[in-house]
């Protein structure tokens, strides 16, 4: 009887094991880019109208026309490297669910023409920022110069103008 018990406590937890994993799988699967529109947490495609490609929420993939047929990707083809994926409209197609969500290219691109806006969309997650901010730089460099030239320097006379950023690069 203990045996029994035993071998049946086993197989619930080899059971709920297996479904915890599958649970944690299908939740990593599918993350929309940080480009991509707020608010839609089960979608598989967006349509971008601008340059008429679908973008692959699952394989984390482009997909666009080019040499004659349509290719996957991870990256957009040259001729869109200057794309703006936060700026550009996405259309969320949330009524197609397969691997080619061209075979209505035709209709898409009536659709939502180049140009096309909808209702407003806000990324999943903000844009980035790159580049320096200037202000921590001109903070950095102020620390440097005071140190080594001190406030009132025989070189800095006209304090009044330059209001104690020493002389240097902006």
């Amino acid at each position: 009887m203990k045996t029994i018990k035993l071998a049946i406590a086993g197989l619930f937890l080899m059971v709920a094991n297996a479904t915890q994993a599958q649970v944690s799988v299908n939740v990593n699967i599918g993350t929309p880019p940080a480009w991509g529109p707020a608010g839609y947490s089960d979608m598989e495609y967006y349509y971008l109208p601008d340059i008429e490609a679908y973008y692959d929420v699952r394989a984390a993939q482009f997909i666009y026309f080019g040499g004659g047929r349509w290719v996957r990707a991870t990256y957009l083809p040259r001729q869109y490297r200057n794309y703006d994926l936060y700026g550009g409209y996405k259309v969320v197609l949330t009524d197609y669910h397969g691997r080619t969500p061209y075979v209505y290219f035709d209709r898409h691109k009536v659709k939502y023409y180049k140009g096309y806006y909808g209702a407003p969309q806000r990324p999943y997650r903000p844009r980035p920022v790159y580049g320096y901010d200037d202000r921590r730089d001109y903070k950095r460099y102020d620390k440097h110069y005071d140190k080594h030239h001190g406030k009132h320097d025989r070189h800095d006379h006209d304090d009044d103008h330059d209001h104690g950023h020493g002389h240097g690069r902006r």
